[in-house]
């Protein structure tokens, strides 16, 4: 059984002027495959592999093409007009996604993207985006472990920090105290689980922490200290900022490292940077 919003492998029924019909079973029937998406190679009896959504008349149609999101996903798209019923976003289809009024929490720029929600409408039956973020992220408690890697994509800013959909489910904080560089809606990035709270939220770092980092990071201090000559004018007072342009790491880490580096007697530590020992 084929559905709106899903990719479905279906049979060629029939070709017309238009394009290729094709069997979407009960709940559909007859599907269109349009003439300008059609495969190079078919024929009748075979099957295509499509993805189906309404076109603008509200038919059931197929397509070959890949959403840039799929229903049940969050994604970063761009409006690209607005209109009497709402805004149309950029998914990468001949038919341009809605976002009903009813569904944004502010009203929307042509030329922007943000980050909405994907899925299908059970009132009317269309794939449709939502603002309304909260409503699909997973409240039930996340079986994440401190340390643990995860995708995450951001989706707006707090007094705290930024905020986060992690693996496409849960919503976490990247806090702004820990953060050294620019950081936007909608990009998507790694970051590593520092805890899951009693209370459910989840923190956040760009970070991965623990030895492993450390001891990496110790590595790249050397290694561009050799290209350097064996001195860097980076130390214990360097402003955030600069050390997290150099290495892309925090203030802490880099003491951490560079502290590290001094107990081995590798380095020693000055008030105008580092330097090799013989």
């Amino acid at each position: 059984m084929a559905h709106i919003g899903e990719r479905a492998t279906l049979t060629i029924l029939r070709e017309q002027p238009f394009g290729l019909f094709l069997d979407a079973g009960d709940e559909l029937g007859e599907v269109l495959l349009p003439r300008r998406e059609m495969p190079v190679k078919w024929h009748i009896g075979g099957e295509v592999d499509v993805f189906l959504y309404h076109d603008s008349e509200d038919r059931p149609v197929a397509t070959l093409k890949h959403p840039k999101a799929m229903p049940g996903e969050f994604a970063y798209l761009e409006c690209l007009q607005i209109t009497g019923v709402g805004a149309f976003l950029d998914w990468g289809l001949p038919k341009d996604l809605l976002l009903p009024f009813r569904e944004q929490k502010e009203r929307l720029e042509v030329g922007k993207s943000y980050v909405v929600h994907v899925h299908v409408d059970h009132a009317s039956g269309r794939i449709i985006a939502t603002r309304r973020l909260n409503k699909y992220l997973n409240q039930s408690p996340a079986n994440y472990t401190p340390g643990q890697e995860v995708s995450v994509v951001l989706y707006g800013k707090t007094e705290l920090g930024y905020k986060a959909i992690i693996e496409g489910k849960h919503s976490g904080v990247l806090f702004g105290n820990e953060v050294f560089r620019r950081l936007r809606a909608g990009e998507k990035t790694t970051a590593y689980v520092v805890q899951v709270r009693p209370d459910g939220k989840i923190d956040l770092s760009l970070y991965a922490p623990g030895r492993a980092k450390v001891d990496d990071l110790e590595t790249r201090i050397e290694e561009e200290l050799k290209q350097r000559g064996g001195f860097w004018a980076l130390c214990d007072s360097s402003p955030a900022e600069e050390i997290h342009k150099a290495l892309g790491v925090s203030k802490k880490a880099f003491k951490q490292a560079t502290g590290a580096l001094f107990k081995k007697r590798q380095i020693s530590i000055g008030d105008d940077g580092i330097r090799l020992t013989e």
